[in-house]
């Protein structure tokens, strides 16, 4: 292995929690006038956004 060379330790996609930020966000998107965002988090989990909870999002989030 080369010194330059470091490891990532990347999640597993997550297929359940996706579906059900997913879901989450389009049942949102009904009754409200923002835009809905599904965001992977740190840990792998997705979650459901809504701009109107947060104003605009963070660039942090954005990224």
């Amino acid at each position: 292995m080369n010194a330059l060379t470091k490891t990532l330790d990347i999640p597993a996609f997550d297929s359940v929690s996706y579906d059900a930020a997913v879901r989450a966000a389009s049942i949102r998107a009904q009754h409200s006038f923002f835009d809905q965002h599904v965001i992977e988090d740190e840990f792998g989990c997705f979650l459901a956004i809504d701009e109107g909870d947060y104003n605009a999002l963070p660039q942090d989030l954005i990224d």
